[in-house]
Parts: C-alpha cells; structure tokens; sequence
C-alpha cells in the first residue's frame, strides 16, 4: 500500500507546484485572445484620420504591451510546466515581472489625455495646466520610484530564477512598497476620472441648443469614463485585500495580470467607439458622394444627410457647428472636439 501512496503523493505535490504556472497560462492565453480581437477591430474600424490622431497610436502600443506581458508570462510559466527543473533565465523572469507591474502608469495616462479634449494646450493658460496636471504628474512620478525600488529589492534577493521564485512569498506578503503603489493607482484614476467627469457636466450644461444624438453620446461618454475607473477600482481593492491577507501570491498575482487587461480594454472601448463612430460617418460620406454624383440636385442630397449628423451646441461663448461623431473624442481624443472647433466655425 506504502508502494502506491509513495507515488501517488509525488504525482499530487507536482501538480500542486504547477498549478499556478498552469492556471498563469490559461489567464493570458484568454487575455491575449481579447486583446487580438480588439487589435483587429480598432484596426478594421480604423480612418486614415482617426490612425493619425496620437491617441489612437497610443492605444496601439498599450495593445501591443499587454500582448508581450502575455508573451512572456506565456513562456515563463509554460517552461516551469513543461520543465520545471529548467526554467526560463533570470533576464526573462524579470521582464515578465517589469511588463505586470509598470504598464498600469502607461494606461492611466492614455485616460489622463481626455483631459485634453476640455484643456487643450494651444487655448488653455499654462497656469492653468500645471494646476491641472501637476497632481497626477507627481502620483506617477511616486509611483516609478516605488515600483523601481520594490523590483531591485526583488532581483537582489536572488541571482537565479529558482531563488526569485521561491523568495516570492517573503518578497509579496504585506509588502509596502506595493500596496503604496496600488493605493496611489486608485488616487491616480480617481483624480482623472472625477476631474473629467465633473467638467464634462459643467460643458455639456452649456449646451442651449442640441438634438438627442449628442445627448446620447454625452450618456454615453460618462458610462464609458466610469467604467474605465469602476473595473479596475475593484481589482486594486481586491489586489490590497489579498495581499494584506494571503501569504501566497497565486491570487494577487491572477488578479495583477486581469487588472492589466481590464485595464486596456477599458482604455480601448473609448478609442474603438469613437473609431466605429468615425467609420460609419466615412462611409455614409462616400456613400453621399456617389449618389452626388448621379443626382442632378446635389444641393438636396447634400442637406439632407447634414441636416442629421451637424447639431448647433454652445461651449464657451459661443455657437459653433459641431459633428456628433467630433464630440465624442473626449473620450477618446480630445484635439478635434476642442481644438478644431475654430476651423469649423
């Protein structure tokens, strides 16, 4: 009987050693799978105008950051499966770590932007902006300090990857540096959040004369940014909970690598949005533009579409005519809904 226990207890403790690697993989291949998705569909719902707008640029890098951050938590935690006595070097253990921990403070400040659709720079008093912006420029600024000083307390406990992994434990539990991190992420994108949402309502009570479609949007624009703020205030309380509680950073560690996905594809769905809203007008313009051609009334054709899409709204001081479709880039982009209003006027 000792003879069948014996091997079955080794088959049961290996399993339990890489069950975490193994459930790692299943949760980025999952993550990854959405993230390509998006990647197509941003990409296929795409304008030549919209592909050269900055923000667009930057949700294109974020994709492709949480695809390496896959990539490589893909192979680290695949090798510790397939040869848990040879696993991946130092180097890329790290990187794997560096692509978890730092990629959060690039999409906090691709949401930061959307603070620009209401204070462009070229309008905006400089003052005015150092005020705007000096609070979330130091909580970042805090937050690469903390995190470079928690990695480098991390690489110098041990000098292999074996040493790293099993110092991971003593290196996670209740550790500060972490927990101040997270704890200014939440300040972080509660300030952005709040500050936009807050002007968004004083603007759009400006508004004195304006059809449904831009309320709408409005509506729109405001479940967005909340959401953007919701999902991942969840995670960050929950990361803080486990981290304060559970020794093992199996579970922190899940709910880091989800947040960094929820996370862009929140920072997505604003750009991807405002994408397929741009792409709809795109084609409903060249659709107007062959039937501009085969009408022998193109005064008629013409005022007909633009009686729907155009609204008169008033931001500042004055009326300007602006396109539904413009207004929301303040979710997405905020140079066109602010900072080509003149040209439109």
């Amino acid at each position: 009987m000792s003879s069948v226990t014996g091997p079955e207890t080794a088959v049961n403790e290996f399993i339990d050693e890489i069950r975490p690697c193994f459930d790692y993989t299943l949760v980025v291949t999952a993550c990854c799978a959405c993230m390509f998705t998006l990647l197509i569909v941003l990409l296929g719902f795409s304008t030549k105008e919209s592909r050269r707008r900055m923000v667009f640029q930057l949700n294109v890098f974020a994709i492709c950051v949480a695809l390496t951050l896959g990539i490589l938590t893909g192979v680290t935690s695949g090798k510790a499966v397939v040869d848990p006595f040879n696993q991946v070097s130092t180097s890329v253990y790290v990187a794997s770590i560096v692509f978890a921990l730092y990629p959060p403070l690039l999409y906090d400040s691709i949401l930061l932007t959307r603070l620009f659709a209401l204070y462009p720079v070229t309008s905006t008093p400089s003052l005015t902006l150092v005020k705007i912006f000096a609070f979330p420029f130091c909580v970042k600024c805090a937050r690469v300090v903390v995190l470079t000083l928690f990695l480098d307390d991390y690489v110098k406990s041990g000098f292999t990857t074996q040493a790293l992994v099993q110092n991971q434990e003593a290196t996670w539990y209740r550790n500060p540096k972490i927990i101040a991190e997270w704890t200014m992420q939440i300040a972080d994108n509660l300030y952005s959040v709040s500050f936009f949402l807050h002007n968004l309502r004083i603007r759009t009570s400006l508004i004195q004369r304006a059809v449904g479609n831009v309320s709408e949007r409005i509506r729109q624009i405001f479940y967005i940014s909340a959401a953007n703020f919701v999902f991942p205030l969840i995670f960050n309380i929950a990361q803080i909970i486990f981290i304060t509680t559970d020794q093992s950073p199996y579970t922190g560690a899940i709910l880091l690598l989800i947040n960094n996905y929820v996370t862009v594809i929140g920072v997505i769905f604003a750009t991807l949005w405002f994408s397929g809203s741009e792409w709809v007008r795109s084609h409903k313009e060249f659709l107007a533009d062959d039937m501009f051609s085969l009408s022998s009334n193109p005064r008629k054709v013409d005022g007909a579409d633009r009686k729907s899409e155009d609204e008169i709204i008033v931001i500042g001081r004055r009326p300007v005519t602006l396109d539904a479709a413009d207004f929301a880039c303040s979710g997405g982009d905020g140079s066109r809904a602010t900072g080509d209003i003149s040209k439109r006027v």
